[in-house]
């Protein structure tokens, strides 16, 4: 039986975090299945360190003094699991603005473990609505970036052109090969970790996870999704708390991908779009909006 260890990093969802553990309490219990959660609590002002040292003593609580950002924050759990005396196995991160529905934890744990080649694993995500949420992707390229950042028939967004999956794979039932999942549930197998090593925390947010499953294929490692593990997803929680941060944030990081994983003809095409989409944007922007467009289009300058 695999060893599994849970991360959950998380920032002012404390009502949020306190319903995820208790689903993922609830279908371990449900599944006869162990695992080793974490917690780490980005200096949240809501009382959410309180809230999980009080209700959930059984997780491993670290508590931040400042936001570490996605990847610092997993990395600072993912840095004791590793060093661990008794080795995991497998290694699940979970946004704190999910629930896990019964059957997910082991549904994921038994595609990892079936698929000697496959170093990760995503899950089924679900709006509150019950509602499909894409939450497999192929690697992005210069389409997905028009459709970011240009007006394009609504129709295309949930195609391929746009980097998506079919609807019915997911409805199949069967897992199926992808590029990377979705950051908000990821199963990873903790020796592949140790081969590529940890997240890069130089994406402060967003992108990170594009980036860890690009370095597992480039070693050899494959991805799946696995439509019988069902995670609802309420999406954007956190950054919704500071949008226009968040849209900066996300642009850097996009940056920073594209410069590390496309080649120099690829790259200067991608940098091109971006300042053009940018400068479109601006002209209908607010004042402050069009300065985050004005540190994008810097971001994407410096980036290579």
């Amino acid at each position: 039986m695999s060893r599994l260890a849970v991360v959950i990093v998380s920032w002012n969802v404390r009502e949020l975090l306190a319903s995820c553990l208790r689903s993922l309490f609830a279908d371990l219990k449900q599944s006869a299945l162990a695992a080793d959660v974490w917690v780490v609590d980005n200096a949240s002002t809501d009382g959410t360190a309180e809230l999980v040292a009080n209700a959930f003593p059984e997780v491993r609580l670290i508590a931040s003094d400042e936001n570490l950002g996605f990847a610092a924050g997993n990395n600072r759990a993912l840095r004791a699991i590793l060093r661990h005396p008794n080795p995991f196995s497998a290694v699940w991160l979970l946004n704190p603005d999910t629930v896990v529905k019964a059957g997910a934890t082991r549904s994921l744990l038994a595609a990892l473990e079936t698929r000697v080649s496959v170093a990760v694993v995503g899950a089924k995500l679900i709006y509150p609505d019950g509602l499909l949420q894409h939450g497999a992707f192929r690697f992005p390229g210069l389409s997905q970036l028009a459709f970011e950042l240009f007006p394009l028939p609504p129709r295309l967004y949930s195609t391929p052109l746009n980097g998506r999956y079919p609807r019915r794979l997911y409805d199949g039932g069967n897992p199926f090969p992808i590029d990377h999942p979705l950051g908000a549930s990821m199963m990873v197998r903790a020796d592949t970790i140790d081969q590529v090593g940890l997240l890069d925390e130089a994406y402060h947010l967003y992108c990170e996870e594009i980036d860890w499953c690009w370095r597992m294929r480039r070693a050899g490692w494959k991805a799946v999704c696995v439509p019988a593990a069902v995670v609802v997803h309420h999406a954007g929680q956190s950054t919704s708390q500071v949008p226009v941060s968040s849209f900066v944030n996300l642009w850097r990081s996009r940056a920073r991908l594209y410069a590390r994983h496309h080649g120099a003809l690829t790259w200067r095409a991608a940098r091109g779009m971006v300042r053009l989409g940018m400068r479109r944007r601006m002209r209908r922007a607010s004042p402050e909006v069009a300065r985050a467009c004005r540190d994008v289009i810097q971001a994407w300058e410096d980036a290579r």
